[in-house]
């Protein structure tokens, strides 16, 4: 029986998130990490992992991320979903050491072998990260839904945070935009087999130099871009640190299909969502097209690290990303002094 995942869920990938202003609304009475000093990272900074310190050698990560799905095909759907769950693990300087696995389904739907195919992708996944499935929790969902919790390990003091950012840091991207461009596109049918290859190796590759660059002093802050897009995860930075960007689009990597897509015209919906939460904060040229707009604020699934690091580290951090395999990795701009906001170029 051939099944069409896509057909079941209303959105896909990180663009069912939330959106930014939303979702700030609901966390705004939210208490903070005063009450528990062994807490370095909570929600006060929107970061991409909680962590807790154990001791003064081992800290605690530990993230959950899930979504409907964003490909028709089960065993991708969850290599893509466990791939951009462990990624908040990396983007915390961590090394991952367990995931439980997080199943919605709707069963009278769903054959039990495309369940399964879905759950086979994820355990692929972990496999490759050198973690186990250790158990998980399952419910009877209206929509497709799978996921996972991670949990990594990190020394406390090489904990990468979001907003330790400082002026004068470059900025690097890992990976290439697009994503959220191209799972538009392959729900109305108009995806290359060409495209849908540079979607999946983007999307079901593991952002592993998270866990080196944590080794490096240098490498002042670490994210990974998702849901929100370049810009609004850009933003958490520029907040946390009380910085201004400048970003230089000729400079951004772009997955080649996706760009071919974006001047036809295509975007998903939580791309204008996105703009709509944050685009008061972002300077654009007055010429520029709506295709790059759209690219900004494209929604990433398993998008790739941005780092901010010290100008005389960015060819280590380069050599980095180039050794494991992200050979799309640049220089996409500068953090300097000023109110908090991102001026694209």
């Amino acid at each position: 029986m051939k099944v069409k995942l896509t057909e079941f869920s209303h959105g896909g990938g990180c663009g069912c998130k939330i959106s930014p202003a939303v979702l700030s609304e609901i966390l705004s009475s939210m208490p903070g990490r005063a009450s528990h000093p062994d807490l370095l990272v909570g929600i006060e900074s929107s970061d991409d992992a909680a962590v807790y310190r154990l001791n003064a050698a081992q800290a605690i990560v530990a993230t959950t991320d899930f979504f409907m799905p964003i490909v028709d095909d089960p065993f991708d759907f969850g290599r893509i979903a466990a791939t951009n769950a462990i990624s908040d693990i990396y983007a915390m300087g961590a090394q991952p050491i367990m995931a439980l696995a997080i199943v919605g389904m709707p069963i009278a739907k769903l054959p039990v072998e495309v369940i399964r195919e879905i759950l086979k992708g994820g355990e692929s996944v972990c496999a490759a990260a050198g973690i186990p499935v250790a158990g998980g929790h399952s419910i009877d969902s209206i929509e497709p839904i799978y996921g996972l919790v991670a949990m990594g390990i990190v020394h406390p003091d090489r904990v990468k945070r979001n907003d330790r950012a400082q002026a004068g840091d470059v900025l690097i991207l890992g990976k290439g935009l697009g994503i959220g461009i191209m799972s538009a596109a392959l729900k109305k049918g108009e995806l290359s087999d060409e495209g849908y290859r540079q979607m999946i190796a983007s999307t079901t590759q593991l952002n592993t130099p998270g866990s080196v660059l944590a080794n490096m002093a240098g490498v002042h802050a670490l994210t990974d871009v998702t849901g929100f897009g370049l810009l609004g995860h850009l933003l958490e930075i520029c907040h946390g640190a009380n910085l201004a960007a400048e970003v230089e689009f000729d400079r951004l990597p772009l997955l080649p299909a996706a760009v071919e897509l974006a001047k036809a015209g295509f975007a998903p919906g939580a791309a204008e969502r996105n703009w709509a939460s944050f685009g008061h904060e972002v300077s654009l040229p007055a010429a520029m097209p709506e295709w790059q707009k759209n690219m900004l604020c494209d929604p990433q699934t398993s998008g790739g690290l941005l780092a901010a690091c010290a100008p005389e580290d960015v060819e280590s951090v380069l050599e980095v990303f180039d050794q494991q395999g992200f050979g799309l990795a640049s220089v996409i701009g500068t953090l300097h002094s000023g109110k908090a906001g991102i001026s694209i170029k």
